[in-house]
Parts: structure tokens; C-alpha cells; sequence
């Protein structure tokens, strides 16, 4: 869980503040950030040409936008991850066998990160793509994390975060949740039943090396209509497990 900085920079703040505010709006002109962040539009403009030198941020008129720096950076964080490399080549080979979506999660700062998505030949568009983050309780991939951390630690998570809806099928309980998590560990997988996206089914399993620490989980997603009875109970979590463990024993052994 991430700590407050004793002797936060105020001007870093506010850096992040304009970055964050861009990623949200996708584009924006200086008088609607300096209004929506609450600052001056000299202090603003000073920001943002700072990142523009730096690449950070393109303009385009008068419409500044997030540059592709961030993706280089993005990119070079995620080929430093030791799960990744590992991970990668299962992830494709479970989407070419089962046809569907699958996803490899890890979590940081409380917030569950995708960081690779592979798609089968029958795979659907949805509205994930690497880097994105996620609340914990709201996927199976987060729910095959948090079954397998200290509960203490869940509930800091619960603390920090919350426990939002994402729509109707959302668990927002926490006793809920934590009886859900006591059955993800006794099956060894964990069920997205619509929980995130009406119409959408999914299935994670955790991976976990001998140390017994979680370091992510890996799913897959299919409609409701291809995700049902015992594909969804029997097959899929079958196969997201053989997957997990195969990538606990590479992580062992590396």
C-alpha cells in the first residue's frame, strides 16, 4: 500500500494533477484545466510547456494532449516485470486455445494493473487495454489477488479504495466479499459472473510461486452466451489453472 510522502512537492503535484486531468478529459484548453484543477492559467500554461518540451504533452491549436512518451515509458515499465516476460507467452497460448479473451493482472497500490491482453479468434472488443486500472473486487482477476493476501491487507485496500459499484452485480458488501474470497481459495479460482460488464463472464486463477505470494492472476472472458454451465464452472478454470501453474513453476525455476 502506497505511504503519503512526509514533504509532498507541491509543484510535482500539480504537475500530475494536469497529467491526470488530461488522461480524463483526453484533450483540453488551458481555461478548462486552469477552472476544472482551480489554478491559474499562467501557472498552468507554465506546466504544460514544460511537458511539451519534454514530450510529455502535444498541443494541437489550442488543445494540449497526453504525448506518446508515457507509452515509452509505460512500455519499458511493464518489459521490467519479471511476471510479464514470463506470463506473455501462456497468455497467447490459452486465447489461440480457447478462442476467447485472456488477461494477465497484477496489482499496485491497492488497484488492480492489466498488463497484457491476448486475443482468440473468437474474442470481443472490450473496454480494458494494457495499463489500465482497475478496483480489485470488481474483476475476477482482482478477486483471484485479494483471496490470497493477509486480510488485514484487504481491508486497507477496502479502506483506501472502497468498494464502488461497477453496475448491479458488483459485490460492494465487505463481509460479501470476504466470504467470496474464502471460496476462491478453497476452489483455487475465482468467478466474474457479470460483476463488471452486463453480458460478459469471466474466469482467474491466481499465480502464486512457492514463497506463496500472489503475484497476479490470469483470466478469461467470454460473452454469457459462449461462457455458460460447464465451460464456465469446470473447463475455463481448468485451464486458467494449468496456465497459473505452469508460469509458477517458470517463475520458480528462472
Amino acid at each position: 500500500m502506497a505511504k503519503k510522502a512526509k514533504h509532498p512537492v507541491r509543484t510535482t503535484e500539480k504537475t500530475l494533477a494536469i497529467v491526470e486531468e488530461l488522461k480524463e478529459r483526453d484533450s483540453g484548453r488551458l481555461t478548462e484545466l486552469a477552472d476544472a484543477l482551480d489554478m491559474g492559467k499562467s501557472a498552468v500554461h507554465n506546466h504544460l510547456s514544460t511537458l511539451e518540451e519534454h514530450g510529455y504533452v502535444t498541443k494541437h491549436g489550442t488543445e494540449y494532449r497526453l504525448g506518446l512518451k508515457f507509452l515509452e515509458i509505460g512500455g519499458h515499465a511493464r518489459n521490467r516485470n519479471a511476471l510479464y516476460e514470463i506470463a506473455e507467452p501462456e497468455i497467447d497460448q490459452i486465447a489461440e486455445e480457447t478462442g476467447e479473451r485472456a488477461n494477465l493482472m497484477t496489482d499496485e497500490h491497492g488497484m488492480g494493473i492489466y498488463l497484457y491482453r491476448s486475443n482468440g479468434n473468437q474474442a470481443i472488443d472490450l473496454d480494458t487495454h494494457t495499463g489500465l486500472r482497475a478496483h480489485l473486487h470488481s474483476t475476477a482477476l482482482g478477486k483471484a489477488i485479494l483471496a490470497h493476501r493477509p486480510p488485514e491487507r484487504v481491508d486497507e485496500i477496502i479502506d483506501r479504495h472502497g468498494l464502488p459499484p461497477v453496475n448491479e452485480n458488483t459485490v460492494t458488501d465487505r463481509e460479501e466479499l470476504f466470504d467470496q474470497l474464502d471460496r476462491i481459495r478453497e476452489r483455487g479460482f475465482a468467478l466474474d459472473d457479470e460483476e463488471r460488464l452486463q453480458g460478459l463472464r469471466c474466469v482467474a486463477a491466481p499465480i502464486k510461486p512457492a514463497n506463496g505470494e500472489v503475484l497476479g492472476s490470469i483470466s478469461v472472458s467470454a460473452p454469457t452466451s459462449r461462457m455458460s454451465d460447464d465451460r464456465f464452472t469446470e473447463e475455463i478454470p481448468d485451464v486458467v489453472r494449468s496456465a497459473a501453474n505452469v508460469m509458477e513453476l517458470r517463475i520458480r525455476y528462472a
